[in-house]
């Protein structure tokens, strides 16, 4: 019957057979659905319920473990976007101003990778397992941190650090990264050429991308009004032109349009506005790359990893709780402030889920020991580290909550 009525209406395959755009929408309306309800019965930021989304996906067993294909565009689009915006609210003059903030920076960072690495090697880990998870431990979520600051419309001492923060972290980490993937070529092949060349390719072409893209931006901005609608595409369109040139070059998709977003923002004293996430098309990819990290966390890769990505987690934070505190006074913060900063310091999400899938490209015969540990690490932080960041914000009393929300009524004429 069902079938007859299928072929009256020409529809060529039956019973039907959803196929990837379908289940893609679907992910889309269910994140976008759940972040708004969780927003509004919890006052939680909505990336909790996007994430949610997500790793129902993956631990089901609907994801496919890998990010590769349309998932690793979109995650790359995206966080460009972000990353991008989080690059163009970092004044190195304040840097100038304020060296207590490198060097907060440079400890954190060191002391992160020095807590994640001997509590691994402590727990039984081989050297290089060990150092590779600590690299990627190290690097903070951009991603998360730019969204959770602007839905929340927080301003203050500590949003400003956390931002400046973050940008220097997610440089120093990809930076390690390539000096480990550099270490690891040594290590395994004995090719000294590759072990040097690739990192400094990937950091020197990298700046030399992002110094064109900016030069880009500006002579557009100079032209047109950045708020409208059609700019903010054209500046979307340039940035997405940019990173198909890093990843045909092999630069780092990361450091491009952090850097080039860095280098606008200090290139004038005028400040560059435009549409938060560069409009609609944007703020999809926004929802969509929550959905999809969460979906590339596996059950299997839990039960494997869960333990030690507990351990990693624990290094990591008291590294960088220690590291806030340490230069707290000396940067002009008071402890209850150094503590809200803490807190939001320690999302893990996308960027390292983008330096881990080039390690597993890279080697793919070592990846898998790393891997298990890496991606239970992100599943524990992609909904904890939304709430550590909106917990930080209240904290340091820079959290500016949303008006509660009233269903619209109906006009009556007078």
């Amino acid at each position: 019957m069902l079938e007859d009525i299928a072929g009256y209406l020409q529809i060529e395959s039956w019973p039907l057979v959803p196929q990837m755009p379908f289940w893609g929408a679907l992910a889309l309306v269910a994140g976008a659905l759940l972040g708004e309800g969780v927003r509004r019965a919890f006052g939680v930021p909505r990336i909790v319920g996007y994430s949610a989304v997500g790793l129902v996906i993956g631990l089901g067993g609907w994801g496919g473990g890998v990010l590769h294909g349309p998932a690793r565009l979109v995650v790359d689009l995206a966080l460009a976007l972000l990353l991008f915006e989080l690059g163009s609210r970092v004044r190195l003059r304040w840097l100038q101003a304020n060296p207590a903030l490198l060097a907060t920076s440079a400890l954190e960072a060191f002391a992160s990778l020095a807590a994640i690495y001997l509590a691994l090697r402590a727990f039984g880990q081989p050297v290089n397992v060990a150092l590779a998870c600590a690299t990627l431990g190290t690097c903070a979520s951009g991603a998360v941190i730019a969204r959770v600051a602007g839905e929340l419309k927080s301003a203050g001492q500590v949003t400003e650090r956390m931002i400046v923060l973050t940008a220097l972290n997610t440089l120093l980490a990809v930076l390690a990264h390539k000096l480990v993937i550099g270490w690891l070529h040594l290590d395994v092949g004995g090719d000294w050429v590759r072990a040097v060349s690739q990192p400094l390719w990937a950091f020197g072409g990298s700046v030399l991308l992002a110094a064109l893209l900016s030069r880009l931006v500006a002579w557009v901005a100079r032209r047109l009004d950045l708020r409208d609608e059609n700019a903010a595409l054209l500046l979307l369109g340039m940035i997405v032109l940019a990173l198909t040139v890093a990843q045909l070059l092999n630069l780092s998709t990361l450091l491009v349009p952090l850097l080039a977003g860095v280098l606008l923002r200090n290139s004038t004293e005028r400040p560059w506005v435009w549409p938060r996430h560069f409009g609609t098309a944007g703020g999809v990819l926004v929802l969509m790359l929550f959905v999809v990290v969460g979906s590339v966390v596996t059950l299997d890769a839990l039960l494997v990893g869960g333990g030690l990505a507990v351990v990693l987690l624990l290094a990591r934070g008291i590294a960088k709780t220690a590291s806030v505190f340490a230069f707290a006074r000396w940067s002009g913060i008071g402890l209850r402030q150094a503590a809200g900063l803490s807190l939001a310091l320690t999302p893990l999400s996308g960027t390292v889920l983008v330096l881990l899938t080039d390690l597993q490209l890279t080697h793919p015969g070592f990846a898998p020991a790393v891997v298990p540990i890496v991606l239970s690490a992100i599943a524990f932080m992609e909904l904890l580290g939304p709430l550590a960041v909106q917990a930080g914000l209240r904290l340091a009393g820079e959290h500016r909550p949303e008006p509660s929300w009233r269903a619209p009524q109906a006009e009556v004429a007078a």
